[in-house]
């Protein structure tokens, strides 16, 4: 394609910096920039219509982690790498809520609770002997305990009575989370170009050439943010893994309000406008779930509607409305990768799932890179 002497010359001439994804870090990384740099030019691009990974398309918990999967964590980190990873989902969350204000995100601080089925009677105990030590980590970052155990008020079925509690845990909006960060974006005079797709970046000794679909250009500077796409462009520990997910139509009467964690997190589920949205299953084939490639499979879609039958709404009728997935990035450690690689080079991915919580703050030390 040929662009006009004006595309070029407004989109492509004298760009400072160049930022691949238009997600939460790489919005994030944006407006830090702009912050840091208010003379300087940006361009983001984003290879879908709309930011094509995970940042429209996750579930909106507003959360740092289950009693269970901390304590997974603690079976394989140190209590103080354990105490940083939630310290700083923590301190991603203030900054995200700080940034929009609670209204623009439609945060519910409704709590979040765990449900153990019947047969995980062992990793129930293992949660109730390890609430206390639990809460006495992080009692640091709250100034109060942060876990305890609820009834099973919400009528799921199949399930030990007892709910786990999470009562800093809540509700986003993430279509209007991501709708109000666009904005920002663009009322600091930060370009967007979608259905770009990035194709390879050439790092030079003073500028970086970024080759895409539809042109080329140089910058002073990239910044990779495309987390689960970041193998198609660097080579860093990061693999793309899937989620799917569904939604039901509107239910008359519906319960249950939070956000819920099931089967060792890999399943949750939440309320939003009487439907429930409903995601996970990655565990059933984990292999399978290791791509890039959008799409639902039966076998995942199936369980999650059995699992709504049969113990989360089993006295509803329900009708599926719609489906879709979203691709993280995940690797052999939750830590994310935030990084330069060289002079003109950096990068801010592997958010491990947890994109809402970090995702605002990765974006800001990713910008912060720059010497």
């Amino acid at each position: 394609m040929n662009l006009s002497y004006w595309e070029i010359k407004t989109w492509l001439t004298d760009v400072d910096f160049t930022i691949i994804g238009s997600g939460i870090v790489g919005l994030s990384c944006a407006l830090e920039l702009q912050q840091n740099y208010p003379k300087s030019k940006i361009l983001v691009l984003e290879k879908g219509l709309l930011p094509q990974g995970a940042s429209t398309k996750n579930a909106g918990f507003a959360c740092f982690g289950s009693l269970s999967e901390i304590i997974d964590d603690l079976e394989h980190h140190s209590e103080e790498e354990v105490f940083q990873l939630v310290s700083k989902r923590i301190n991603g969350l203030t900054l995200l809520r700080k940034t929009f204000g609670d209204q623009h995100l439609d945060y519910r601080p409704h709590g979040g609770y765990e449900l153990f089925l019947n047969e995980d009677e062992a990793l129930y105990q293992k949660c109730v002997a390890s609430k206390d030590r639990i809460n006495k980590l992080l009692k640091p970052l709250f100034g109060e305990d942060v876990f305890s155990f609820k009834d099973n008020t919400f009528g799921f079925n199949h399930v030990i009575n007892k709910l786990g509690f999470n009562q800093f845990e809540a509700q986003i909006d993430t279509g209007k989370m991501m709708s109000s960060l666009l904005k920002k974006v663009s009322d600091a005079g930060i370009k967007v170009l979608n259905n770009c797709h990035v194709k390879a970046i050439e790092d030079g000794i003073d500028s970086v050439q970024t080759v895409t679909n539809a042109f080329q250009y140089k910058s002073s500077k990239v910044f990779v943010a495309t987390n689960g796409f970041a193998g198609q462009l660097i080579n860093e520990n990061v693999q793309p893994a899937r989620a799917q997910v569904l939604i039901t139509r509107p239910i008359n009467d519906l319960k249950i309000k939070g956000t819920f964690h099931l089967d060792r997190g890999f399943y949750y589920f939440r309320n939003i406008d009487n439907r429930v949205l409903f995601g996970g299953g990655r565990n059933l084939d984990f292999k399978g779930e290791e791509t890039a490639e959008f799409g639902e499979t039966k076998l995942i879609q199936d369980k999650l509607e059995e699992l709504l039958k049969t113990t989360i709404i089993p006295d509803k009728k329900f009708e599926i409305e719609h489906t879709w997935s979203g691709i993280m990035g995940v690797g052999n450690q939750k830590k994310s990768i935030v990084k330069p690689l060289s002079k003109n080079v950096f990068c801010g991915v592997r958010l491990g799932g947890m994109g809402v919580a970090i995702g605002s703050i990765v974006g800001k030390d990713l910008a912060n890179l720059i010497e």
